[in-house]
């Protein structure tokens, strides 16, 4: 017991376990300079391209089968699912951004430096696994779109889609602002076509505008459900929030309170506009899907490469499959330029261990390659579409522990001072939080648990199974 008189120090809070290592992505960290007294528009420019790097995680081959879907099985009803769905999105980016920027570490540094050794490696491990599961959604969507366009073997697309290293390895030695120009390319190129297929589709504009408004049915119809689940599990990916808290420091501004204040508010604007374009994108694929398929009679088609087959042949347009299939192929080559970046940010935040860039995208692309040319060499080009939806569950399973070390850390003033969140925002983060754990729980419950004892349960409670 202390002596009587004698006060007792208070023990120093600890910020982080861990002192920060290497900052993230070396080669390129606050290479692009931000004119300090520049105008707002000059500033705005200068702060783009990081958001629409993220963005492109919101429309790659995963999200396609989902859009699909909803749209051939419910017309426009799903809009609304999509729209909520890149809100959420908009709110974690901005997260990302904030942590980025505040503390200079990235999400993978910022858990690394501050759990305990076993639970750092088990959040690497599943967040690899998450990457490796989005690398071959990539790999399928570009080997299926070669495939579409030139006949070439699935297997053969996802060798050729390898050739992407070597892409991003050169234009890394060029500058961060070329990785960003040619996505950005890719992304207009995706819009363009997609905006030629709605003019060609000729859809309800009073049938889009009913669907961005949310409604009980898409609760209580439990297939609108399942669905919904998937769209949500296919849009918000877990490397995205990896890659922007990293990539968000390529910008070089004051390292004082003002200047990230103004960094956070620029990027937050980069990053939204950019999403803004992703819900462009995924609204335009439901939307198509729903006026071609949905009111003539094809409301299963769930598979790429039926409605590549359907799409000319019911708008009367050979133009439209092939616009179709030259976005899908833009898409998936987009979706590998971020997947290589975020593959590197992940081992090197994670485990401070750095190994040669060409080398750690030879191993992320030969991760989601094997797989994909084993099944299809063994059970046919026929389980692609099976390959997506795998994938789709493994994000899921990794969705929920990127999101809450993001919430939890952004909430904490020791580790974010005057940028933490505030009560608001931490209430709406948290609701978004637990939304998206319990939609993606009931995914995994719905995708691995035995059908019979599946009914059992939705029986009990009065509900119809989903089919």
């Amino acid at each position: 017991m202390a002596q009587s008189g004698t006060a007792t120090k208070p023990r120093p809070r600890v910020v982080w376990r861990r002192s920060g290592g290497e900052v993230s992505l070396p080669e390129v960290h606050r290479t692009i300079v931000v004119p300090g007294t520049a105008s707002f528009w000059r500033k705005l420019i200068a702060f783009s391209g990081p958001g629409f790097l993220v963005a492109v995680g919101y429309m790659d081959p995963g999200n396609w089968a989902t859009d699909l879907a909803g749209g051939a099985r419910f017309g426009y009803a799903l809009l609304s699912v999509i729209m909520i769905s890149n809100l959420m999105a908009i709110l974690l980016q901005h997260l990302c951004i904030k942590l980025g920027v505040a503390t200079g570490r990235d999400l993978a540094q910022a858990c690394r430096d501050h759990y305990g050794t076993p639970t750092i490696w088990f959040l690497w491990i599943i967040c690899e696994v998450a990457i490796a599961a989005c690398d071959l959604a990539e790999v399928v969507g570009s080997a299926i779109g070669l495939q579409l366009l030139f006949g070439i073997p699935l297997v053969w697309g996802c060798i050729i889609t390898a050739s992407d290293v070597l892409l991003v390895l050169y234009l890394q030695t060029k500058g961060f602002r070329y990785i960003e120009a040619i996505v950005i390319t890719l992304i207009t190129i995706i819009g363009g076509c997609f905006a030629a297929e709605i003019v060609f589709s000729q859809p309800s504009v009073g049938g889009i505008l009913a669907g961005f408004v949310p409604g009980p049915r898409i609760v209580a119809n439990q297939e609108m459900l399942y669905v919904s689940i998937g769209i949500l599990g296919a849009t918000v990916m877990p490397h995205n929030l990896y890659l922007h808290s990293s990539i968000v420091q390529t910008r070089k501004f004051e390292q004082t309170p003002s200047g990230r204040r103004e960094a956070i508010k620029f990027a937050t604007i980069d990053s939204t506009l950019a999403l803004m374009f992703a819900l462009f994108i995924n609204a335009a694929i439901l939307i198509v899907s729903a006026a071609v398929f949905h009111w003539s009679g094809h409301q299963e088609v769930a598979e790429i490469q039926d409605a590549y087959r359907l799409l000319s042949p019911l708008l009367g347009l050979g133009a439209a499959s092939i616009l179709f299939a030259v976005a899908l192929l833009a898409s998936g080559q987009n979706s590998t330029l971020t997947g290589t970046l975020a593959g590197q940010i992940v081992m090197e935040g994670f485990l401070n261990f750095r190994i040669t860039p060409w080398l750690r995208r030879l191993i992320t692309r030969a991760i989601a390659i094997v797989p994909a040319v084993f099944v299809i060499g063994i059970f046919g080009e026929g389980k692609t579409t099976e390959l997506l939806i795998a994938s789709q569950v493994c994000l899921s399973m990794q969705l929920g522990f990127a999101v809450w070390p993001l919430m939890t850390f952004t909430s904490e003033k020791a580790k974010m001072g005057e940028f933490a969140n505030q009560f608001w925002l931490k209430i709406l983060g948290w609701i978004t939080a637990w939304i998206i754990i319990v939609l993606n729980v009931k995914l995994l419950w719905d995708t691995f648990v035995p059908d019979a004892l599946l009914k059992a349960f939705y029986s009990s409670l009065g509900l119809p199974g989903p089919k």
